[in-house]
């Protein structure tokens, strides 16, 4: 089983805005310890309280996605973006073209990039403004 600590280093990691807050104002009421283990009972929290947190959101948490945006029959773009909507908005403006399509990729699949193959999250990690740019796969 999990601790406390190790279930907010995955929230924060997986970017889940309300459990982070949840796990955040109940350690710092002391109902929970960050070594008890992650079975916690949220009904201890004040969940008004929580629901300020969460609207505030002062760790500026927001899940980011990836998505590839096909420009031609050989090009596709891929994009860091809150959203579909996000992203295909980005790609209009940086290319002054709507894309062909669009299509959400797990943040866990591997691609290689300049001769690194890394994660779409560890890519991520490299930008602080979303949507973003990661760049362009043509296919041959």
């Amino acid at each position: 089983m999990l601790t406390v600590k190790e279930l907010l280093d995955e929230a924060i990691k997986y970017e889940e805005k309300p459990l982070v807050y949840y796990i955040i104002h109940l350690l710092q009421k002391g109902k929970i310890s960050d070594t008890d283990d992650s079975n916690i009972d949220f009904n201890l929290a004040d969940h008004e309280e929580v629901r300020r947190l969460i609207e505030e959101n002062p760790l500026k948490i927001e899940k980011v996605r990836i998505y590839s945006l096909k420009k031609n029959q050989k090009q596709f773009m891929f994009i860091f973006a809150k959203s579909e909507h996000e992203a295909i908005e980005f790609f209009v403006r940086k290319f002054r073209q709507k894309p062909l399509n669009c299509k959400e990729y797990p943040l866990e699949e591997e691609i290689t990039r300049e001769n690194t193959t890394k994660t779409f999250r560890e890519f991520k990690k490299e930008f602080i403004d979303f949507p973003a740019l990661l760049g362009m796969f043509e296919r041959s």
